[in-house]
């Protein structure tokens, strides 16, 4: 992945929700996370995400410990909380402060009606990566339509998106689906994202159909083979790489 270009992107736009919560859990984190950094592991970090976003330069493990201390004592989120607090983070420039949203969306997504969806993208938008949006297609996003399957309407637009990490999302959201996965929605999403040659689609379209295959492999390999001349060398071999 060396040759992949940076990808646009920037802060959030726009006015940010305030909240008691969201202003304690800001506060802390804006505290407990710089005083962690380390400057020279923060260059390293910079260099392997390819300049997307600054960082404070604190590993994964340390920054959950954090997390935790960042957390303690406050109490379970409404919508609200959560909309406040991932906005409100995905506004600052360093990165880690996304992994914190994500990671408290991820927790705390039941709480979070289809109403949510809207915002999701809105962070799926926000300075763009795979380490961001990976998470929130199979964690948030796939859970919100879990919950409401009549949010796979909205899938179906999103795969048509311009933008390439909105329709990665789509093909992506189904990941922890399993035996719930609605196979023909898959097909058709990896399908129509078929002819990109963007790297992170067509790599998107391997992993969609490599993960489906864990549950329906004689459907997959079916699949794979009766479309083997739509789907990029790339695709079909991620698809097919436990098969």
């Amino acid at each position: 992945m060396n040759d992949v270009v940076r990808p646009a992107g920037g802060p959030v736009q726009g006015s940010l929700p305030a909240g008691a919560l969201a202003d304690t859990v800001l506060d802390r984190l804006t505290t407990i996370y710089p005083a962690a950094g380390n400057p020279f592991r923060a260059q390293e970090m910079v260099a392997y995400m390819k300049g997307v976003a600054p960082f404070l330069g604190v590993r994964a493990p340390e920054r959950r410990a954090l997390s935790r201390t960042v957390l303690d004592g406050t109490p379970r989120p409404t919508e609200a909380d959560c909309v406040a607090i991932a906005l409100r983070c995905f506004d600052l420039p360093e990165r880690e402060y996304h992994y914190f949203a994500v990671d408290y969306l991820r927790r705390h997504v039941r709480r979070c009606s289809s109403g949510f969806l809207p915002v999701a993208r809105r962070l799926v938008t926000t300075v763009p990566w795979w380490d961001t949006v990976d998470h929130l297609a199979a964690h948030v996003v796939g859970a919100l339509v879990a919950a409401d399957p009549s949010l796979g309407d909205e899938m179906d637009r999103w795969i048509e998106d311009e933008d390439l990490w909105v329709a990665r999302t789509a093909l992506l959201h189904q990941l922890r689906f399993k035996e719930a996965t609605d196979a023909d929605r898959l097909f058709a999403h990896c399908l129509r994202r078929a002819p990109d040659t963007d790297f992170f689609l067509r790599k998107a379209i391997g992993w969609a159909l490599r993960e489906y295959a864990r549950t329906a492999p004689a459907e997959v390999r079916a699949f794979v083979a009766a479309n083997s001349g739509r789907l990029s060398p790339l695709s079909v071999r991620e698809a097919l790489k436990h098969l």
